[in-house]
């Protein structure tokens, strides 16, 4: 494709893509195949609009990750310039915070109400369990939080919630009857504390909305001329609402463009529902919505491209479509069978020092992606062995370590004094004498009258140590928040490590990990020195806002995708969600086995079952060039090794698209025919001349009893012929012989005794 600039951009789009950038006016739906280039679509229709004459301010363009705003930005300003950055793009959360802002003391919050995350959230809940006299083994927070915020999505109000019979069944059948209760008294205390999880920024924007539809609502009716959405599959019921009412659904509706693909459709754990992306023609056919499909893939050869087609298929409710490719027909998918999960781990990194060696690829050409993150550990294993560079994607993140956390929460308590989350994690730390009975007491008083913990400080009974404990940190944090007006970000930052006795924590402890939590802390105020030294980015808006309250907006709206890589060339470990919207040029997809992936708490529904192959789907389209796919006989699942059947998934990929491999196989299986060709159903098809060579007479051949092999003997095998065994290792009932055979190619085999039939020979 062209170069995009100016004067050629609508030139540098296939067909399809031009009339989908064109479309301008009315609802328009883009199914966007993987690869196709949407990205592209998004930023140029956006471009487009502008040229048109729409002011860029009236465009509001949302996404799920900061970084895909910024993407957009700098897209669109190759083309129309600065005026870019006067375009309301951003996430969800972060575009309805910047109105929450605005607007929030309409629904009776603070302008500068607090962003709560997760931890401040389980903080809340269990303080609130603790009050209630619950116990945390039934109501567990993590539960409970996920309770709360699948109610919130589905705009369920605590009272709504409490008349709810199912719901209210459902929490009996879990022995948790009182999550009514805990949502009501949470949602009080957030409002009390001037503060919003993430959960509220939609929640609470949709309450504004619904409560002020003559000035609020048609406020940003008028504003916005046109709206659109990427990654639309991924979105909630509540997102979908909240885009219904801005949009004037009911009656002449604005412009709305949704970007899309229900094959990549794969967050239902996190509330989205694909229902969003089915419905959302016949939603708008009364509106004559217009229905682009791009369908050509830039990113994979055919092979790659022609099995993801096949495979997808296989799902139920779909929106029709097929893409192909023209980057010729490439590789075929390799598969890779082991016997147990430790071989899956040596065969994978055997395969990549192949691929690095014989097609020179980097380390970061490589991505290797799992099911469930408790995968990584084989292969992290492996790479440390062969000495190759890599990065375990999806690791604590830098904001959420406990010494980058503690000093956040000081200036957070800093900028709002009624934050009690804040305020309950760094009023004893570091330890100045208020333990945690004089806390639970400030709390106590609190909830009985009525007020914030930070205005009942004083107020409880305590020692004179404690007292004065109490008055110096008060005393602390106001004369800080007197700083905020004069103050830029890093001064206050600066100001308050030092004076919490943060930072002299910190450097006493002189061990190799305390010196590493020092260096962190160092890092949090270098980044904040740098957020106020440099242009600084907020909602993807160049502001000139220093101040702390900015700063802390700005880190609060943080995800995972949005941090910045280590830039060193490495091979990437990730789980598959993770990889959504990213490209390798080689891709591992590994633990191809039922009840794996696809994960056993899909089995239940179709619906289940539907969304983990998408989840493969997405896997399988996240390769370039290489795709090779890997599964064990035998793994370790909850401390004992389980016999697997391979994944269906592997079956349901047509064979011609498949590399011919010598799959490892047990012993003792005369006709010698691979678990994959048994998937595949090509059991019948096999003939004579298929079927390996044996080098034994199975008339002649004695199986001994698998306890009675021993390092050091020499076996026969119905296959493999004769050999002698170098070692064994495993369990009594999971013992494996590493057994070197004389006579084929790949002579050292790993072969687990209980399966395998091997006749001692001396």
């Amino acid at each position: 494709m062209e170069t995009n600039t100016p004067g050629n951009y609508l030139n540098s789009l296939n067909d399809v893509q031009r009339q989908a950038v064109t479309t301008i006016d009315g609802p328009v739906l883009v199914v966007a195949g993987p690869g196709s280039g949407k990205t592209r679509v998004l930023t140029y229709r956006i471009a487009h609009i502008i040229q048109q004459g729409t002011a860029p301010w009236a465009i509001m363009a949302l996404t799920f990750t900061n970084k895909a705003a910024r993407e957009m930005k700098e897209r669109i300003g190759k083309v129309v310039g600065p005026q870019a950055d006067k375009v309301w793009a951003g996430t969800f959360h972060s575009i309805f915070a910047r109105i929450l802002r605005v607007e929030a003391e309409k629904i009776g919050y603070p302008s500068n109400f607090t962003i709560y995350d997760t931890d401040d959230t389980k903080s809340l809940i269990g303080t609130i369990l603790q009050e209630m006299h619950l116990d945390r083994n039934v109501y567990n927070p993590n539960t409970v939080r996920s309770r709360i915020s699948s109610a919130k999505s589905n705009l369920i109000t605590p009272r709504l919630y409490a008349q709810n019979e199912e719901l209210r069944n459902q929490d009996r059948m879990a022995k948790m009857p009182q999550i009514y209760d805990i949502y009501e008294k949470y949602v009080v205390r957030c409002k009390r504390a001037g503060a919003m999880d993430f959960d509220d920024l939609l929640y609470r924007l949709y309450e504004l909305l619904q409560t002020n539809p003559d000035n609020i609502l048609e406020k940003y009716r008028s504003r916005f001329t046109h709206f659109l959405v990427d990654e639309f599959q991924d979105t909630n019921h509540l997102q979908y609402s909240i885009i219904r009412k801005l949009v004037n659904f009911d009656n002449s509706p604005r412009n709305i463009c949704v970007v899309g693909d229900d094959a990549q459709s794969i967050y239902a754990f996190r509330g989205a529902t694909i229902q969003n992306i089915l419905d959302f023609e016949a939603d708008f056919k009364p509106f004559n919505i217009r229905v682009f499909k791009l369908e050509q893939n830039y990113r994979s050869t055919d092979h790659i491209v022609q099995a993801a087609n096949v495979l997808i298929q296989n799902n139920s409710r779909q929106i029709p479509k097929k893409i192909w490719s023209d980057k010729g027909e490439g590789h075929k998918i390799k598969v890779l069978e082991a016997i147990t999960d430790n071989e899956e781990g040596k065969r994978v990194i055997d395969t990549i020092v192949e691929q690095k060696n014989r097609f020179h690829l980097s380390n970061s050409d490589i991505v290797v992606l799992y099911r469930t993150n408790s995968q990584s550990r084989i292969f992290e294993e492996y790479l440390r062995r062969f000495n190759l560079a890599y990065k375990v994607y999806g690791g604590q993140s830098f904001y959420q370590r406990k010494e980058v956390k503690d000093l956040i929460a000081y200036l957070r308590l800093v900028v709002n004094m009624k934050d009690e989350e804040a305020l309950r994690r760094v009023i004893n730390y570091p330890k100045r004498g208020i333990g945690q009975t004089t806390v639970e007491k400030i709390g106590e008083l609190a909830a009985a009258t009525n007020r914030t913990m930070w205005e009942c400080l004083l107020e409880v009974q305590a020692g004179a140590r404690t007292a004065n404990a109490l008055t110096g940190f008060k005393e602390m944090i106001v004369k800080a928040n007197a700083q905020l007006d004069t103050s830029d970000a890093y001064e206050l930052a600066v100001h308050m490590a030092k004076q919490s006795g943060l930072l002299d924590d910190l450097k006493a402890d002189t061990s190799i990990e305390g010196l590493s939590r020092k260096e962190n802390v160092d890092g949090l105020l270098d980044a904040i020195k740098s957020f106020v030294d440099e242009d600084t980015v907020i909602d993807t808006q160049t502001l000139p806002d220093k101040s702390l309250a900015t700063y802390l907006q700005n880190i609060a709206l943080l995800t995972d995708a949005d941090e910045n890589a280590d830039q060193r060339d490495f091979i990437t470990l990730m789980s598959i969600h993770s990889a959504k919207g990213l490209e390798f040029k080689s891709v591992f997809v590994t633990g191809l086995e039922e009840k794996l992936f696809p994960s056993y708490l899909s089995m239940e529904n179709a619906e289940g079952m539907d969304e983990e192959r998408r989840l493969f789907y997405v896997a399988v389209t996240r390769a370039e060039q290489f795709l090779t796919l890997s599964y064990a006989k035998n793994r370790y699942r909850f401390g004992q090794m389980r016999i697997n059947d391979p994944s269906r998934f592997l079956g349901e990929i047509p064979r011609q698209h498949l590399e011919s491999t010598a799959y490892i196989r047990t012993g003792g299986e005369e006709a010698a025919v691979s678990t994959m060709s048994r998937v595949m159903g090509n059991f019948q098809k096999r003939t004579s001349a298929s079927s390996p060579v044996l080098r034994a007479d199975p008339k002649d051949f004695k199986p001994s009893a698998s306890e009675n092999i021993q390092a050091g003997m020499k076996v026969l095998h119905l296959k493999f012929g004769e050999g002698k065994v170098i070692s064994i290792d495993g369990g009594k009932d999971n013992r494996i012989a590493t057994i070197h055979f004389q006579d084929i190619d790949a002579p050292e085999r790993r072969i687990m005794l209980k399966f395998a039939k091997l006749q001692i020979l001396e």
